[in-house]
């Protein structure tokens, strides 16, 4: 008898541990989300790529190519869409989030009013979607990875047939 009281009260004390755990999971991600869409639409639609000094961890790398480490070097990419882009509207289309990891589904609109990464202005206007897979730890962003169709976007701003 004891040995079954036992059984029972270690499986219910297991079961409410799961339990907490999993939703502990759930209101990081929940907060991930929160946190990383408010952060991406002050840095682009609001221009004020100065938030990244908090929303980023100080090893922050963006896997581009090449491959991007640091706060101010992070910064200095972002900064190229501020400048390079006027009439920018940074739209989430949809956002999901598993523990520290996020997927961001987003479009871009803007027109190409100044330089972009040494690319002299256009005046051409562009409108690419794309997904960023990234990672976030304590309420950081620590990995970034953008996808977007690349030769499209050099298309619209004129740049390839």
């Amino acid at each position: 008898m004891k040995t079954t009281i036992a059984l029972i009260a270690l499986t219910c004390t297991l079961f409410v541990g799961c339990k907490n755990e999993s939703a502990d999971k759930e209101k990081i991600a929940q907060d991930n989300i929160k946190s990383y869409s408010k952060t991406w639409d002050l840095v682009i639609n609001e221009g004020k790529v100065d938030v990244l000094d908090t929303a980023y961890a100080a090893d922050i790398v963006l896997h581009t190519n090449p491959e991007i480490k640091g706060i101010a070097k992070s910064k200095a990419y972002y900064a190229n869409f501020v400048t390079g882009f006027s009439n920018r509207q940074f739209i989430v289309k949809d956002m999901f989030a598993q523990g520290d990891k996020l997927t961001k589904y987003w479009e871009f609109k803007g027109t190409h009013t100044g330089d972009f990464m040494g690319i002299p202005a256009t005046g051409k206007t562009i409108d690419v979607e794309g997904c960023t897979i990234a990672r976030m730890v304590n309420g950081k962003i620590v990995e970034e990875r953008d996808f977007m169709d690349n030769m499209d976007f050099l298309k619209q701003l004129g740049l390839m047939k």
